[in-house]
């Protein structure tokens, strides 16, 4: 790896060592929470808040888990930016009763073997370390170099409850917790979902993320707060067509975070993101999707229906140029549903 990287890393830390004790909005703070899960919804441009109707309803929207008749397992991984980035996603959801449903979900987002140069850097004449960079003696001795990981992990505690056939309630309980070598930090968060369907076939979903505003505290005497997330979800299921249907979705994220040039269009402050979806079903056996997602990538994916097993996948590219564009991203997941007597909710034929 080139010097210049390292003399980089250094810097980073000694910023992140010399920061003072405060409490800021952290602008970009939960950006690892709004990357999405599962190949089903990433294939639909993650337009999922009215859809969720799945174990993967706990990242979605919460209220969404109440659909769940048969308790399910999902797991993901996937490996962004080519291998430089791992991304795993696992999750539970148990039906209760006749009207409830729980769930754990567990997320890692991982950077791993990171090269920590802190202790690196030596007066080339008296083999002393350093840290100024500007000292023209200034060397990297490379058999100081020892490595580090950037792990961020998310834990969703999820609630539903079914008040009626058309409306469903959630909630989730989130812990987060971030290390980047030996500094780390940990937060807890709320969300609260809703998801009805006012008539037939057209559902409607709303998800208030970090609803209480999130405080994630560092070790460090810095203490970073997650504004709150509104989203809101339409979907609308056509049936008769080749024996399943087509679904168009269309979601939209309002922020509270002034990102006026990370958005899709804001106005002033409050910043709106769209996410929008097809999901085409073929014998209620076969399925494809096509969407186009918040960072404005066009999306496309496909599914497959098994006994008990549901197999998902999904493209996006994040760049026409060949010239700078990051290596594309592909996603599988997996959904094992018990659908078993035995397991089957209680009060349902």
């Amino acid at each position: 790896m080139p010097k210049k990287l390292f003399v980089l890393l250094s810097i980073v830390f000694i910023s992140i060592t010399s920061i003072n004790a405060q409490t800021v909005f952290g602008k970009y703070a939960g950006e690892f929470m709004a990357i999405g899960i599962g190949g089903r919804p990433l294939g639909m441009g993650g337009a999922f808040v009215a859809v969720a109707n799945d174990v993967t309803a706990g990242y979605y929207n919460p209220a969404g888990l109440a659909n769940l008749n048969y308790p399910q397992i999902s797991l993901m991984h996937s490996e962004q930016f080519g291998n430089l980035v791992n991304y795993d996603y696992a999750a539970v959801g148990i039906p209760f009763g006749t009207d409830m449903s729980f769930g754990l979900s567990v997320m890692r987002l991982g950077v791993d073997g990171i090269p920590d140069t802190r202790n690196a850097l030596i007066d080339g004449q008296t083999g002393e370390l350093i840290n100024d960079i500007n000292n023209i003696f200034a060397r990297l001795d490379y058999s100081r170099i020892t490595e580090f990981s950037n792990q961020d992990w998310a834990f969703y505690l999820t609630f539903a409850k079914r008040l009626s056939d058309k409306f469903y309630w959630g909630a989730n309980i989130k812990i987060i917790r971030r290390d980047i070598a030996e500094f780390g930090a940990t937060g807890i968060g709320f969300d609260l979902g809703a998801y009805y369907t006012p008539f037939e076939n057209f559902h409607l979903g709303v998800n208030v993320q970090d609803i209480t505003t999130t405080l994630v505290a560092w070790d460090t005497g810095r203490n970073e707060l997650i504004s709150p997330t509104l989203k809101l979800g339409s979907a609308y299921v056509i049936t008769g067509f080749l024996g399943g249907y087509i679904m168009p979705v269309l979601d939209f994220d309002i922020r509270f975070e002034n990102r006026q040039f990370a958005s899709n269009f804001n106005l002033g402050p409050v910043s709106f993101d769209l996410h929008a979806g097809l999901e085409v079903n073929i014998e209620n056996l076969v399925f494809i999707r096509g969407g186009y997602n918040d960072v404005k990538q066009f999306t496309v994916g496909a599914g497959v229906k098994l006994p008990k097993l549901n197999i998902d996948y999904s493209f996006a590219r994040f760049s026409e140029s060949e010239i700078d564009r990051l290596p594309d991203s592909h996603r599988i997941s997996l959904i094992l549903t018990l659908e078993e007597p035995k397991f089957l909710r209680s009060g349902v034929n």
